[in-house]
């Protein structure tokens, strides 16, 4: 690791929101990133935070913290050789099965040892996880520098409340505050499970007897871990997609169908509190600058916290129904059963479609995106 610089005392953090397979976009956003910097440096963000999909990301690239180019090329590769099938199982018969199975366990007496139930089997994550991220290089570059801390969210479906899971250089004290805490652990692959279960889709994960499900769902403010972490600058890749202003089906004299109402709420748990957490925050900096410096300084955990974000220029819906036919028939099937069809348009699809050739489109509309603003993310990140 010699002549590799670290980032010792930087304040600068990343943060990754959710959204299933549209985390791809987040890939191609941290391979512009690569472009503008030596390749013998170490990350530009040594404070790390992800939620849902977007936790996956931000471990994989706290693991190769020494040297940032190896972390993106590595997940790039990982995101442009992804199926469906590495995600979860989509053959026709695993997927009806697993359905029946869960119908048949409504039947269970109540002590019975049941296990978790959703609409697909994600076992194939989990295998993928424990063969692609090596959980032992957080620690060492914690030690050696490079990371500063990495943090997880999941959600408390016990509590309903949103749990982050940090790993820190730093003697970080657990914060409490409502209906969100964060606790101190060594994160491993079953935290990165619960943080990416997707409601009803994926299910929910077994840790010290309580039992979490998608990051997203319950938490009320985002850019709490960072800040708890230490962040003074905060670089966001979020998915909040543009609404396109023409659409066959806006006219369309029909209800919603399930798929349609599944899509805006997933749509409003990935997107809405982060963009609520932003005005809040740009409140608390506007009442900051009217207080004197010396009364600021008097008060405990009052700082000017600066973000930068960037969201994708194009409709990943579109990109999606492109792609409809990648889907393994027995996704489809299901997929079906609820109102997805290929003609149709449904946030639901960009959600569940693992596809490498989806995944590349993400990854080329995320490199675009951070180029065309690349003198603005240089100057943010001082690189």
């Amino acid at each position: 690791m010699a002549g590799k610089k670290t980032y010792k005392g930087s304040k600068n953090a990343l943060l990754l929101t959710g959204g299933g397979a549209r985390a791809a976009y987040q890939v191609g956003v941290l391979s512009a990133i690569a472009k503008f910097m030596p390749r013998n440096h170490g990350i530009p963000f040594p404070i790390v935070n992800g939620t849902s999909a977007g936790a996956i990301n931000a471990t994989a690239l706290a693991c190769y913290a020494s040297c940032y180019h190896l972390g993106v090329k590595k997940l790039e590769w990982i995101w442009k050789n992804l199926t469906c099938e590495r995600v979860y199982h989509s053959h026709a018969t695993q997927v009806f099965g697993n359905l029946f199975s869960g119908m048949l366990s409504t039947f269970q007496a109540d002590y019975a040892n049941k296990t978790a139930r959703s609409l697909l089997n994600n076992a194939p994550l989990r295998h993928l996880l424990n063969q692609v991220v090596d959980f032992r290089r957080i620690d060492l570059n914690i030690l050696n520098g490079y990371l500063s801390s990495l943090s997880v969210t999941a959600s408390n479906y016990t509590s309903g409340d949103s749990i982050t899971f940090y790993q820190s250089a730093r003697d970080i004290k657990p914060w409490y505050r409502a209906k969100r805490r964060g606790e101190p652990c060594q994160i491993d692959s079953e935290h990165l499970m619960a943080s990416a279960a997707i409601p009803l889709f994926f299910p929910s994960v077994k840790i010290k007897n309580q039992h979490y499900g998608d990051g997203s769902i319950h938490q009320l403010s985002p850019l709490s871990p960072p800040i708890h972490l230490g962040a003074q600058r905060i670089f966001i890749i979020g998915v909040e997609q543009p609404k396109e202003l023409h659409h066959a089906m806006e006219n369309n004299p029909h209800p919603p169908t399930a798929s349609t109402i599944a899509g805006h709420m997933l749509d409003s748990i990935f997107a809405d509190t982060l963009q609520s957490d932003l005005e809040r925050l740009q409140r608390i900096n506007s009442t900051l600058s009217l207080i004197d410096e010396e009364k600021r300084k008097q008060q405990d955990g009052l700082q000017h916290i600066d973000t930068f974000v960037i969201n994708p220029s194009h409709d990943f819906n579109a990109i999606a129904q492109e792609c409809y036919d990648y889907l393994p028939m027995g996704v489809k099937l299901l997929l079906r059963s609820i109102g997805v069809k290929n003609d149709l348009e449904s946030s639901l699809l960009s959600y569940l479609l693992f596809d490498k050739h989806f995944c590349k489109q993400l990854i080329k509309l995320g490199y675009e995106d951070a180029m065309a603003h690349e003198d603005n993310i240089r100057a943010f990140l001082s690189i």
